[in-house]
């Protein structure tokens, strides 16, 4: 004998309309913005090539070949080859393994971050003193110096560049949500919930965070881009990621010591790193124009 398990059929029907109303919404709007298509197609495909760079690339990353040394690009090393012989295009593949972790690892953890301290500060008048003058304080230095000294003081390597760029980029972000905190705050819905005695987590997670998120993901695929910036700049001076770990930013920091005589150590890379990015900022034009509503009505 079987039994129905306590799924009910309506409930049921109801999940398949509303993940087919929202596939229809995405549909419509990929087609309204088409340049967000070619950003996800373009970042969809380096993050192809980078996962599967194993089966994908027939040169290990790492392997010297002296005989190969300064080759131009050809069919025997696509991207040429550097100053020890090593495949630029493996290097390349690889090394956007780096470069796209940090970058997916620092958006996320810069929304995280900068939601639940925004959020706090917004909504709490007496933390949001004390919480905004340590953002000013971090604020006030440069991005790159500070992010120079602190990388100086804990060391080259994959997390702590992603630390170190997170902590860079949260003030950013608290800034974002807080400014959307404070409007959301004073509106009935929540303030009904503040009479019936909701407690604040509540609020805050329930009520207020979801009608800030729309500013939040837009953020987050900037800090997505400016993240891999970030860390190409820090291995190009030699303080971020090890050299013996290929990044975008090391080898176009070897290519810079060897541009007139083989151009393609530093182009190819460099021409990758500002596709990347690029094509991440069209994915954030496209989200913010899906996302605010003045602009969807406009359209």
């Amino acid at each position: 004998m079987t039994t129905n398990r306590g799924y009910n059929p309506n409930e049921i029907r109801q999940a398949k309309g509303m993940g087919n109303r929202i596939w229809v919404q995405f549909n419509r709007m990929l087609r309204k913005n088409p340049n967000m298509i070619v950003g996800l197609f373009i970042l969809m495909l380096f993050s192809f090539l980078t996962i599967f760079a194993d089966f994908l690339v027939k040169y290990d990353p790492v392997a010297i070949d002296p005989v190969d040394r300064f080759m131009p690009p050809g069919s025997v090393h696509w991207f040429g080859a550097d100053n020890i012989g090593r495949d630029v295009y493996a290097r390349v593949i690889y090394g956007g393994r780096v470069s796209l972790l940090v970058g997916f690892m620092v958006a996320f953890l810069v929304t995280l971050a900068g939601l639940f301290i925004g959020l706090v500060s917004g909504y709490s008048p007496k933390l949001d003193m004390i919480i905004q003058r340590v953002m000013d304080a971090l604020m006030s230095f440069p991005t790159l110096l500070l992010a120079l000294a602190l990388i100086a003081m804990l060391g080259g390597s994959v997390w702590n560049v992603i630390a170190v760029i997170t902590i860079v980029d949260t003030p950013r972000m608290v800034r974002v949500v807080r400014s959307s905190v404070l409007t959301v705050r004073e509106q009935q819905y929540v303030e009904a919930a503040r009479g019936i005695g909701a407690p604040t987590p509540r609020i805050l997670f329930v009520h207020i965070a979801p009608n800030t998120m729309a500013p939040v993901i837009v953020q987050a695929t900037y800090f997505f881009a400016l993240a891999i910036l970030t860390e190409a700049s820090l291995s190009f001076l030699g303080l971020g990621i090890p050299p013996e770990d290929p990044s975008w930013g090391n080898i176009l920091s070897l290519g810079r010591k060897h541009l007139q005589q083989a151009f393609w150590i530093a182009f190819f890379p460099g021409l990758v790193l500002t596709i990347n990015v690029l094509a991440m900022n069209l994915v954030g034009d496209g989200l913010r124009d899906a996302l605010d509503p003045k602009l969807s009505r406009r359209a």
